[in-house]
């Protein structure tokens, strides 16, 4: 059955769900219609908040718990946007509620959590997608493009880093290892993604990493390796500050997309100069923030009944999530899931 328009619900209204949300008030055929948090004064607070948002139509429910909102009628998709522990517990039963997902990243603390939202995802036939905003950016679609055309030869490396620089902070869930903070997850998963997407999956992966006294990592570096002799070098802190810039690498030039490039707005294609070719510098700014993308992405999936994205399927989500255990793994991060929905 088709939806002419789809229904939005905010598991957990955070700050990233703060942000996101000004930009789904520009997407055609989506409404945001309910707020979910462990307290109904808080997704109230989040609602009078985004009143005025432009193209913001009705007023969207306020629910006390995330179970109610899973289980809200009012709501065809969910934005999940808790600790990356509970991602996997709210996942599930709102899929066995017949809802659509798009779930924030880290997709899940741990491979086996990825493993279950996919398997029922499948079994519910529902929409689901991690939010990785970065491969919609119209920036990241024109590199794409270039470099499909061959615009810097062969792509033979990724370079990036993404940092923090921000003092350790007991309680936080960035510090705890109970809500599986730490860079890896919340930093690395960019650059990783990055170089996932431009060079496929590894064959081998190798990760070092310092930590902070309660066991979560402060700093990690990563390199992946690839048996045709393609290399990514990536790193990621949060206690370290750091210029947050990538780099593909080809064979007749390089594209550097400077700071900060999870979200960038502009990049440099670079030439060898015995290509005799000047450097080229490309402006491609997003819509609102930045969301709006991955939210069209979302919303008009769902109205043509696709339950996955071309451009960010399952598939990429699990590939990502493998290397990020390796790297927990030999690190020795030892991540958990929430068995149970927040209360």
């Amino acid at each position: 059955m088709s939806i002419e328009t789809v229904r939005w619900g905010i598991v957990g209204p955070g700050s990233i769900a703060n942000n996101l949300v000004r930009d789904l008030a520009l997407v055609p055929n989506a409404t945001l219609t309910a707020v979910g948090s462990r307290s109904a004064e808080r997704a109230q607070a989040f609602i009078d908040d985004h009143a005025d948002d432009e193209g913001a139509s009705g007023t969207p429910i306020a629910y006390g718990s995330y179970d109610e909102l899973i289980h809200s009628p009012e709501v065809d998709v969910l934005y999940i946007a808790t600790p990356h522990a509970q991602h996997q517990a709210i996942a599930e039963a709102a899929l066995a509620a017949g809802k659509h997902l798009l779930v924030e990243k880290a997709f899940t603390a741990t491979l086996d959590g990825t493993m279950a939202i996919v398997e029922a995802a499948r079994k519910h036939d529902r929409f689901v997608m991690e939010a990785m905003w970065t491969r919609f950016l119209p920036a990241i679609v024109k590199i794409v493009e270039l470099v499909d055309s061959g615009a810097i030869g062969e792509v033979r490396g990724v370079q990036a880093d993404l940092c923090l620089g921000r003092p350790f902070q007991a309680g936080h869930r960035l510090f705890e290892p109970s809500t599986a903070g730490g860079a890896l997850l919340d930093l690395g998963v960019y650059p990783v993604s990055l170089a996932q997407y431009f060079l496929g999956d590894p064959e081998s992966v190798v990760a070092a990493a310092s930590h902070y006294d309660n066991g979560v990592d402060a700093s990690t570096s990563i390199q992946l390796g690839y048996s045709d002799g393609l290399l990514a070098s990536l790193y990621c802190s949060i206690e370290n500050a750091g210029p947050g810039r990538a780099a593909i690498l080809g064979t007749e030039g390089w594209i550097e997309i400077p700071p900060r490039f999870h979200h960038p707005d502009r990049f440099i294609v670079h030439h060898m100069n015995w290509t005799g070719r000047a450097d080229q510098h490309h402006e491609h700014p997003p819509t609102g923030g930045g969301y709006y993308h991955e939210l069209v992405e979302v919303t008009e999936s769902i109205r043509a009944g696709r339950t996955e994205s071309a451009i960010m399927p399952l598939s990429d989500t699990v590939s990502v999530m493998k290397i990020l255990q390796a790297c927990a793994d030999q690190v020795g991060l030892s991540f958990t899931e929430d068995p149970q929905i927040p209360r």
